[in-house]
C-alpha cells in the first residue's frame, strides 16, 4: 500500500503523472504570458509618414548623421584647373591674353556632415600662366607672365586679390609695363572670380 501511495503521487509508473504536471505548468505559464502580436495592415497615412522621413546624409555606416569629414582635394584641384583654363581669350586695351595653364593649385577642400547637416569648405592659392599679345607704339609684342592669387577661402571671393608678374620685364619701359600689368589685373579679376563662384556652387551641390 505504501508503494501504491508513492505511485499515485508521482504517476502510475508509465509517466502519466509527470505528463499531467507538465501540462498544468504550461497551461499556467501560457495564461500569464503576453498575448501574441496581431498583424496590422498599414494605412495610406502610415506609408506616407514613413516615406516623408528625412534621408540621412553621409556614409552608409553613419546613419545617425554624426560628425563625418570627407576629403575632396582630388576633385577640387582638378575642377579648379578645368574651370580656370576655360576662361578663354580676353580683349585688353591694346591686345589680348588668355590663361594658358594653372601652374600652381594648392589647398584643401572638404565636406563635413554634422548632425545630419552638410557643410563644405576650402582654402586654395593659385598661380595662372598668362600668354598674350600687345600693340605697343605700333609694334606687336608677345607677352608672357603669371598671375598669383594668394590664399582664399569659401565665402571670401569678394575680396579676391591678384598680383601680376611679367616674364621679361626688362624688355618694357616702365610705362608700358605698368599698363600691361593693370590691364591683366583689371580684365582677368572678374572672369576668374566668376569661375571660382561656379566652383563654390558645385562644391555645395556635391
Amino acid at each position: 500500500m505504501e508503494n501504491g501511495g508513492v505511485e499515485n503521487a508521482h504517476g502510475d509508473g508509465n509517466g502519466n503523472g509527470q505528463a499531467a504536471s507538465y501540462t498544468y505548468w504550461v497551461r499556467e505559464m501560457t495564461a500569464d504570458a503576453a498575448p501574441l502580436p496581431v498583424p496590422k495592415e498599414l494605412t495610406a497615412q502610415d506609408i506616407l509618414s514613413t516615406q516623408s522621413q528625412p534621408t540621412s546624409l553621409g556614409s552608409v555606416w553613419n546613419k545617425a548623421g554624426t560628425w563625418e569629414e570627407k576629403n575632396l582635394n582630388n576633385w577640387a584641384t582638378q575642377r579648379l584647373k578645368e574651370l580656370l583654363k576655360s576662361v578663354g581669350s580676353l580683349d585688353l586695351s591694346c591686345g589680348k591674353a588668355e590663361i594658358s595653364d594653372v601652374t600652381k593649385c594648392v589647398g584643401d577642400a572638404f565636406l563635413v556632415t554634422v548632425r545630419n547637416k552638410k557643410r563644405v569648405g576650402y582654402t586654395y592659392e593659385l598661380t595662372l600662366k598668362i600668354k598674350g599679345e600687345w600693340h605697343l607704339r605700333e609694334e606687336k609684342k608677345t607677352v608672357n607672365g603669371h598671375i598669383d592669387i594668394p590664399e582664399f577661402s569659401f565665402g571670401e571671393l569678394d575680396d579676391l586679390q591678384m598680383a601680376v608678374q611679367l616674364s621679361e620685364e626688362k624688355d618694357y619701359v616702365q610705362q608700358d609695363k605698368q599698363q600691361i600689368i593693370q590691364d591683366l589685373k583689371k580684365r582677368f579679376l572678374q572672369p576668374v572670380r566668376e569661375k571660382l563662384l561656379q566652383f563654390e556652387q558645385e562644391l555645395k551641390d556635391r
